[in-house]
């Protein structure tokens, strides 16, 4: 889930780059390297390192959440996170840098971040048995995706969509997580503890909702000084292309008040 892209293919951060800073990211970048060696020469790709650790988050969400392992779902979950500094490691080993792997890393991210908030959703449907809970988490898993689907909706149109979002996707991820690991402490006797998922998940739906709106009011602005542009420079080719016209004019209408002037004569 990391693999390096071509110049130009523009990726949003993945589940790793979301729960690692770059200093940690540099570390465990070092110590995985001999790892992402030994797969390449035993012919694995990035690709499948990818999808495996795409398969594992999934499972590690699927299984656990909706049995209320908060705790060891998390666990499972941060394991197959390291895939996303495994197969970039090995593709810049390989020098492999494509349009390909940014579109299977960025469509791969959306299923992992679809399949941890349903863990949640089934959670609460279930033994949790909170059905407003329920309710927030699929209202967090669609929201995710529309906020994502915004900017690279509105890139493809040709807008920078430059706005920095209140909770976008490092900050869902990062406070959904780390609020299940700590939530999941509960079964082992942590009074209280159990409290922090469910203020984590209404703080995720708050600021996905505030950050949707931010970025529509964005690619509005930003659509709205694009035509702007487009009609100002289209009336600048025009006049240009008629580099007489003006001349001409004032010409007549001096040779029209002329002509006034003698018929009052």
């Amino acid at each position: 889930m990391g693999q390096p892209v071509a110049s130009g293919a523009a990726r949003p951060p993945t589940l790793g780059k979301a729960m690692l800073n770059k200093y940690a990211r540099a570390f465990f970048t070092r110590v995985l390297t001999p790892f992402a060696s030994f797969l390449i020469r035993r012919g694995v790709s990035p690709d499948t390192v990818t999808l495996i650790g795409t398969a594992g988050v999934v499972a590690g969400a699927l299984v656990f959440f909706p049995q209320g392992e908060f705790f060891w779902g998390t666990i499972v979950i941060t394991l197959f996170v390291f895939s996303d500094l495994v197969d970039g490691n090995m593709a810049r080993q390989l020098g492999r840098s494509s349009r390909w792997g940014a579109f299977l890393d960025s469509t791969l991210d959306r299923v992992a971040d679809g399949a941890i908030f349903a863990g949640f959703a089934l959670w609460y449907a279930g033994g949790g048995d909170d059905i407003a809970l329920c309710a927030v988490s699929i209202f967090c898993l669609a929201s995710g995706q529309v906020v994502s689907y915004t900017k690279a909706r509105g890139e493809s149109i040709g807008l920078p969509v430059a706005v920095n979002g209140l909770v976008e996707r490092a900050e869902r991820l990062v406070i959904s997580l780390v609020a299940a690991g700590l939530a999941g402490l509960h079964a082992f006797g942590v009074p209280g503890i159990q409290y922090l998922l469910p203020v984590a998940l209404w703080i995720v739906a708050v600021g996905s909702l505030v950050t949707l709106i931010q970025r529509v009011v964005t690619v509005r602005r930003e659509s709205a000084e694009a035509e702007a542009e487009a009609a100002e420079a289209a009336e600048e080719t025009a006049g240009e292309a008629q580099p007489g016209a003006g001349s001409n004019g004032a010409a007549r209408t001096s040779e029209n008040a002329s002509r006034g002037s003698e018929a009052a004569k």
